[in-house]
């Protein structure tokens, strides 16, 4: 069993922290999306929110090179902080497309897509916040994990529904290609939160 010490709880407080950042930043992409247009102040607010990632990121790797002990192996806690990082630069990124091409209101398949990016990011959540307690709480990660392979699957299916009404319905070439990239980068966003999954079955299976 694992029976931590504060300064090695410290790690999954902080990944908490980190979690809850990424599910603020995809909450707010959602709100973006339902919106006509994207502002710079949409784009600056997206940036301050990656900005707290990447703090909390800081913290977590600092601490990793001061601590002697850590309640897992260095190369998880590393692999964990990296993937989770990402995430909100893939919303931020997503956002920053949106301004600079000047695109309309979304389509609501394009809201949908990013809909379950954010469900998947409370997955994401919910299973960090069961690290600390890895033994126990194994059942509740796995079951997050499964829930993201769900939404993934889910939006593998209306990405391919939204490039093909795309293709379908629009007529001009520009917006078509500016809307397929923006669709492409929300889609691999839930793909890394399915990277995500498969590391945190990967830890919870090696800890087992």
């Amino acid at each position: 069993m694992f029976k931590l010490s504060p300064k090695e709880d410290k790690f999954f407080e902080l990944f908490s922290q980190n979690t809850e950042i990424i599910t603020k930043s995809l909450k707010r992409l959602y709100g973006i999306m339902l919106q006509d247009s994207v502002s710079t102040e949409d784009a600056a607010q997206m940036h301050r929110i990656e900005n707290e990632a990447d703090n909390v990121t800081t913290q977590i790797l600092e601490r990793l090179n001061c601590t002697f002990i850590t309640p897992m192996d260095r190369e998880d806690i590393y692999k964990l902080a990296q993937v989770l990082d990402d995430i909100v630069d893939f919303a931020e990124g997503t956002v920053e497309r949106m301004l600079l091409y000047r695109t309309g209101k979304p389509s609501l398949g394009a809201q949908e897509l990013v809909h379950l990016v954010e469900l998947a990011a409370e997955q994401i959540q919910t299973a960090f916040s069961y690290l600390g307690n890895l033994h126990s709480k194994k059942t509740n990660i796995l079951a997050a994990a499964e829930e993201i392979y769900h939404l993934e699957s889910a939006g593998d299916k209306l990405y391919r529904e939204e490039v093909a009404r795309l293709f379908d319905f629009e007529k001009d070439p520009i917006e078509i290609i500016k809307w397929k990239e923006i669709l492409e980068h929300i889609e691999a966003t839930l793909d890394h939160c399915e990277s995500i999954a498969d590391l945190l079955k990967s830890v919870v299976l090696k800890y087992d």
